[in-house]
């Protein structure tokens, strides 16, 4: 017979559960011990209510989830399985509308492009979506993760995010230039100084100069001295005065101004025959009028004062210099050597060796430049300076101002417009009524020409070679024009 304390049999035995350790002596009391098994086993058994569906043993991670879905049933907006309970049901927000700003002001739940994916967003955010073209601002710090649909955009903290326009923009960069411009400038010691002595010196801010770098072209040639030729087309001016001969014919009493013109006009012949270059010739007359306003001079010397002087000229200027029995054969065995040896060694003693000077034709070269002249016009200043060089009444003149009336001669003639540039009076140091009586006598000397005795010069530039400028009509309205003025 059985105990009552004996097992019940397999089909008697129900489903019981084991209790864990810990939790036995809590565990209700079996009443009248009716379900306690064997002393062999060591473990209290419980038996389970029919009513109870579960299955599996109560541990303590179980009754922890038990525990967790208890209390998520208890709350209607919570969602079960969120262990935490952070997160939360929001407002579905889909943003197809792209352009336009979205903001939550409570906690939602983000629908992006990929359905079904949830983007969480623990606090309220302000979300401007693709506006292409504009700018976006994000004052705080924020992980956005877009492109990759499907994926969770997390906002850690709360965004601002504010569309500016490109109008607002550019008040943003104005507003922070001018406070820019409101800091003041600190000058150091060595500025202060450096103004104090620019405006001791007179020396100011100039405007930008208008006027053409005549020699910009010249800047790779070494020839052209382009870094002090200002300073020395300066020299020459202040020097040409020194070197002026005076009125001299005064004292000559054997000579006169049509001897000299005559004397001129063969020495242009003998320059064209021996074939030498310009500065000779100018060198040549500066020589003769020098001398002749130092020393008397008798009739039949006066030849020989040319011949000596060209002499004197081509071995300062040529390379291959003529030979003094070149200069006998063509004055026709006038002069023999010595003559002509003792009236140069005269004419140096008395010049005192004195032979760098500033001629017209160190002005002619640069005024040329100056007035960005053609090679017709080019022609035509050497034609009206070589006209000047016969004028006994240029001698007073200096050479810049005889140099400055053949190009302005030169650009009436040809009718070049305007007549007088500002790079012209700016190179020149002339204006134009300062030019007109001088070039007057250049044009009168110009429309007498073609019938006068006197016509070396005037057949030289009917040449081709020299462009046939003489050929040309003289400018008839520069002489009418000083006559008006005059009367």
């Amino acid at each position: 017979m059985a105990t009552k304390n004996q097992v019940a049999g397999p089909q008697q035995q129900k489903k019981v559960e084991f209790l864990p350790r810990g939790e036995r002596k809590n565990a209700a009391p079996v009443p009248d011990g009716k379900n306690r098994r064997a002393l062999g086993d060591i473990g209290n058994v419980l038996e389970a209510k029919p009513h109870n569906k579960i299955t599996r043993p109560i541990t303590r991670s179980f009754g922890a989830q038990l525990l967790a879905n208890a209390q998520a049933a208890a709350v209607p907006n919570k969602k079960p399985g969120n262990v935490n309970g952070e997160r939360e049901v929001r407002k579905a927000c889909t943003k197809e509308d792209r352009g336009k700003a979205v903001v939550n002001t409570k906690p939602a739940v983000c629908i992006k492009e990929d359905k079904g994916k949830e983007a969480a967003n623990p606090k309220p955010t302000v979300c401007i979506k693709e506006d292409k073209g504009k700018e976006v601002v994000n004052p705080k710090p924020a992980v956005c993760i877009k492109e990759d649909k499907g994926k969770v955009v997390v906002n850690p903290k709360p965004t601002a995010v504010i569309e500016i326009s490109p109008d607002t923009v550019e008040k943003v960069r104005e507003r922070s230039g001018s406070k820019k411009s409101r800091k003041k400038k600190v000058k150091t010691m060595s500025q202060v100084l450096s103004a104090r002595s620019k405006a001791a010196c007179e020396i100011t801010k100039k405007p930008k100069d208008t006027i053409p770098d005549i020699d910009a072209s010249d800047a790779g040639d070494q020839l052209a001295v382009v870094d002090y030729v200002e300073d020395l087309y300066k020299f020459y001016k202040h020097a040409e005065n020194a070197f002026m001969p005076c009125h001299y014919m005064d004292i000559q009493v054997e000579i006169n101004e049509k001897m000299r013109a005559i004397l001129g006009d063969w020495l242009i012949e003998v320059h064209c025959k021996f074939e030498l270059m310009p500065e000779t010739l100018y060198l040549t007359f500066y020589i003769i009028d020098k001398y002749l306003s130092m020393e008397k001079v008798i009739r039949r010397e006066l030849q020989l004062v040319g011949i000596s002087s060209m002499l004197i000229a081509s071995k300062y200027e040529e390379i291959w210099a003529p030979q003094v029995e070149d200069f006998i054969t063509i004055s026709d065995r006038a002069y023999n050597q010595e003559q002509i040896l003792g009236m140069e060694k005269l004419i140096l003693n008395k010049l005192e060796w004195t032979l760098t000077v500033p001629t017209p034709y160190v002005f002619l070269v640069r005024f040329i430049k100056a007035a960005m002249s053609d090679k017709q016009l080019e022609h035509m200043v050497y034609f009206f300076a070589e006209l000047g060089l016969l004028q006994y009444k240029m001698v007073m003149n200096c050479p810049s101002m005889l140099a400055a009336s053949a190009v302005y001669a030169a650009r009436c003639t040809l009718s070049r417009s305007p007549l007088w540039t500002e790079t012209l009076r700016r190179h020149t140091g002339f204006s134009e009524p300062e030019l007109k009586e001088c070039a007057k006598m250049l044009v009168s000397s110009h429309i007498a020409a073609p019938e006068g005795k006197l016509n070396a010069i005037y057949k030289k530039y009917s040449r081709s070679e020299h462009g046939a400028v003489a050929l040309h009509p003289p400018a008839m309205k520069v002489v009418e024009e000083s006559k008006e003025t005059k009367a």
